[in-house]
């Protein structure tokens, strides 16, 4: 969601700061501003809206060689500029920027109030400026520890000191901030996208430090004014992979990387001499492995309905109890751990605040907890016991598409290796492999027919609600496709079981609420045949995703979308293709921003 960008070097910070926003544009968010130590005092500039109409208040031959920007996803009051970061006080001296959630804000509000500090907006981030006012003595890192040691919530933070010039400091905890180190300059970001084009070399910001930072190098420390080590890490890729490469928009990009996406997550992974699959990264032994007796997995979002359709791959080819919840819940349930049960956490970000602290919590009772992420360095993968990277590349449309079908490869590769450690044969293990194989190559041949989904949103432009159906394995993929339609189009949609239609949804059918069924040819082909029959009988209109060669359900349904055929477990990242792409069409005929819909952020790192 909001991001954060910090800059001390020898070149102008304006430019930089107004790259490194636009940067990450991507993660949601709905006003932005600058702040710069310019000649004669801060330099301040904000405004309710895009990156692109702050650009446009910046003067070109601005100042100033050390600076701040934001770009801000509402929590505490009104979208607008008043309310827009970097806050500063009255009289300029400071100014900082936030993301996170100050939770003891407002008693703060009221006893900064009472001394006489006049706030000018009505965020919760602002009473970090009015401590450090206060609390200033001529050391800025000194004043934010303090001013820190009297909040509760979630942070990460950077702010600047008029008396202090070309210094920044930044803090975090529970929200992600990285130190990027250049050439005789340095940045501080919370998210390494913003500063890539500019450094390959970063520095990983855990909870509870402070980072001081100059062009000439940083430090970091605790609250405690404890000296803290960092090791360096080296950031992969040029930052051509946040380009739109010809399409006219991410989503498109994204959902059309598809064959490669889903390859990566393959990528020297399967052994045709075993019929298994190799995952290095769940540090476990094969003795540990072969004791899981539960699994568990914990997420939100498009990743919970990954994870429900994951939980079907690996009771069916393991035989391994398996429950997906959401993070939400369980980390303010007291959560059960017990000896036998594996967890999961998926968080295509990695710094996903919900499923975060859930693994925290999970970890402080003992449990051994895997991530399943996108992001390298990020949080989760950091904190984790271990896990699998789903390889999907960068994802920067904020609705989830390639790392949707990425973790659902993961988790196939994860069900095989789990079930050829116990019953299922090598055989069995190579046809799989062989399907798992194929799959690519079917995703392309339905990218290759994208524009007969075209054809069909047009269609179906009037609708103003959705039904989507599908059962067992791709009950999930019936709520993810409901999902992406009311992410990006704003159309209401719902998903549910095919099963669980007559108690209750049904009532909702008519002639001008159509219908989405996920019905390949499975196990439970001839039941959702008799869900479709139930609604045409009461005039409903229905979309069918069928398996190429199904001519039953041409002569039922009011309009089909073929995918190959392929293994029942499979169908689910058949199946998410025709539903990303034909919520995709919709919206962009409604005229919506697909990439950054409103209200929508990418990264949730609050709760």
């Amino acid at each position: 969601m909001c991001g954060i960008i910090g800059y001390c070097g020898p070149r102008r910070a304006a430019p930089l700061l107004i790259e490194g926003l636009r940067r990450m544009e991507y993660r949601g968010y709905d006003s932005a501003g600058i702040c710069l130590g310019a000649p004669g005092g801060l330099a301040l500039i904000k405004t309710a809206g895009k990156v692109k109409a702050l650009a446009e208040k910046v003067p070109a031959d601005l100042e100033g060689n050390c600076g701040i920007g934001h770009t801000r996803w509402a929590t505490h009051g009104l979208v607008n500029e008043q309310n827009a970061h970097p806050h500063t006080d009255i009289q300029k001296r400071f100014a900082l920027v936030h993301n996170g959630i100050i939770e003891n804000y407002l008693s703060l509000k009221q006893e900064l109030q009472a001394e006489g500090f006049v706030f000018q907006s009505e965020t919760d981030s602002e009473v970090l400026v009015a401590l450090l006012t206060g609390l200033y003595r001529g050391d800025l890192e000194k004043a934010v520890k303090e001013a820190l040691g009297r909040v509760e919530g979630t942070y990460g933070l950077a702010c600047l000191c008029i008396d202090e010039p070309g210094l920044i400091v930044g803090a975090r905890n529970g929200s992600p901030l990285v130190v990027g180190i250049g050439d005789g300059e340095m940045f501080l970001a919370s998210d390494y996208n913003a500063m890539i084009a500019h450094t390959r070399q970063v520095v990983y910001c855990e909870d509870g430090e402070v980072i001081t930072l100059t062009a000439s190098g940083f430090r970091t420390t605790d609250l405690a004014n404890r000296r803290i080590e960092k090791s360096i890490d080296h950031i992969d890729g040029t930052g051509a992979e946040a380009e739109k490469a010809g399409f006219p928009t991410f989503m498109e990009k994204e959902i059309c990387e598809q064959p490669e996406s889903v390859d990566r997550a393959m990528r020297g992974r399967l052994s045709r001499e075993t019929g298994s699959a190799v995952l290095g990264g769940l540090n476990m032994s094969a003795r540990e492995l072969r004791s899981v007796g539960r699994i568990r997995i914990l997420s939100a979002g498009t990743s919970y309905y990954a994870a429900l359709a994951a939980c079907y791959m690996i009771e069916s080819l393991a035989r391994i109890p398996s429950t997906a919840e959401l993070a939400s819940e369980v980390r303010y349930a007291n959560p059960l751990v017990e000896p036998d049960t594996l967890f999961f956490v998926i968080s295509q970000s990695g710094e996903t605040a919900d499923t975060l602290f859930a693994l925290r919590e999970l970890k402080r009772k003992g449990a051994r907890v895997l991530g399943v992420c996108n992001v390298v360095g990020s949080t989760i993968a950091r904190e984790a016991d271990g896990g699998i990277y789903i390889h999907a590349g960068p994802e920067i449309a904020v609705a989830s598409t390639k790392a949707f079908t990425s973790t659902l490869t993961a988790f196939l590769l994860f069900a095989l290796s789990m079930a050829r450690s116990r019953d299922l044969s090598l055989k069995a293990g190579l046809a799989l492999i062989d399907e798992l194989s194929a799959v690519p190559g079917k995703i392309q041949s339905l990218l290759d027919r994208r524009q007969d989904l075209d054809l069909l949103a047009q269609k179906y432009l009037w609708a103003g609600n959705f039904l989507y159906l599908g059962r067992g394995i791709n009950y999930p993929l019936a709520l993810e496709g409901a999902l992406k339609l009311k992410e990006i189009s704003y159309i209401h949609a719902e998903g549910t079981s095919s099963a669980e239609m007559k108690h209750g949804p049904i009532a909702l059918i008519n002639e001008s609420f159509p219908t989405v069924m996920i019905l390949p040819q499975d196990s439970l082909r001839g039941k959702n045949i008799s869900n479709l029959k139930e609604i045409k009988a009461r005039q409903g209109k229905v979309i069918a995703l069928a398996t190429a060669g199904d001519e039953e359900i041409s002569s039922l349904a009011d309009d089909v979308f073929f995918i190959p055929p392929a293994e029942e477990l499979l169908n689910p990242l058949l199946a998410a293709v025709p539903l990303q792409l034909f919520a995709y069409y919709l919206a962009r005929r409604l005229g919506r921003n697909v990439d950054q819909p409103r209200n929508l952020a990418k990264s949730v790192t609050v709760e």
